[in-house]
């Protein structure tokens, strides 16, 4: 059996400290092999952002352990979790997070040549991870030239770029409509079936149908999980 891409080992997240503190999240474990893509779902304020963020490095656990692709983040450095973030995870962020100077190209290309990529091979591979999200034609445009659904598949793209097995996105078809969402939902589909690992944050009960599993996070803990495909009524009926 494959080694866990993924790994959250009961990880508890606490923000601030005495009357203000925040339990984000509490004793939660949680395993992503590869090939497949799981989806959270939960209300507001029930941790989804907190464990995407600790998922990708971009923060730490106040207690309990992260593993990426069998390294365990817990005593690296910041340039080492730098170099995880890079080499090993793609991020979908819900605000698309591209940089207005660069074109769609550039922005997609980006995380692959500050991995010492040459600009040739990471323009082409950019330009193909365009392609798969329906936007090669607009490779050179730049964001302010293009449409809030155009901007999020850009940013689908550089999350999908490149050879990182472990792809993390936050309601990444909220800006587009329902068909083109699905095109997207299928790419990232696809690239689980080639190998790699998605973490998928949705409130969109259809869109979670295209996961293998679903886990439901209601105040900082995991109150169910549900192997899938399931369908969007079954979903719909489940506890959260």
């Amino acid at each position: 059996m494959s080694a866990p891409v993924l790994e959250l080992r009961h990880v508890t997240r606490i923000h601030g400290e005495g009357p203000t503190q925040v339990r984000a999240l509490y004793d939660l474990s949680l395993t992503v092999a590869p090939g497949e893509l799981v989806a959270v779902m939960g209300p507001s304020g029930s941790g989804k952002s907190t464990l995407l963020s600790l998922a990708g490095a971009l923060d730490a656990p106040t207690d309990g352990t992260v593993v990426i692709e069998g390294q365990v983040l817990d005593d690296l450095t910041h340039a080492q979790l730098a170099a995880v973030r890079r080499r090993h995870v793609g991020y979908v962020f819900q605000d698309f997070n591209l940089l207005p100077a660069l074109t769609a190209a550039e922005n997609v290309a980006l995380p692959l040549e500050l991995d010492g990529s040459r600009p040739r091979r990471a323009r082409r591979m950019a330009v193909e991870a365009l392609r798969e999200v329906g936007l090669q034609a607009e490779a050179d445009r730049f964001p302010e030239q293009l449409s809030g659904g155009q901007r999020q598949r850009v940013a689908i793209a550089r999350g999908l770029v490149g050879e990182r097995r472990l792809i993390l996105a936050d309601e990444p078809t909220g800006a587009l409509d329902s068909t083109t969402g699905e095109a997207v939902l299928q790419v990232l589909r696809a690239r689980c079936d080639a190998g790699a690992a998605a973490l998928l944050v949705t409130h969109d009960a259809r869109l979670a149908g295209w996961a293998d599993r679903v886990v439901f996070l209601k105040d900082g803990v995991v109150v169910d999980a549900t192997q899938g495909p399931l369908s969007a009524d079954s979903l719909l009926g489940a506890r959260v």
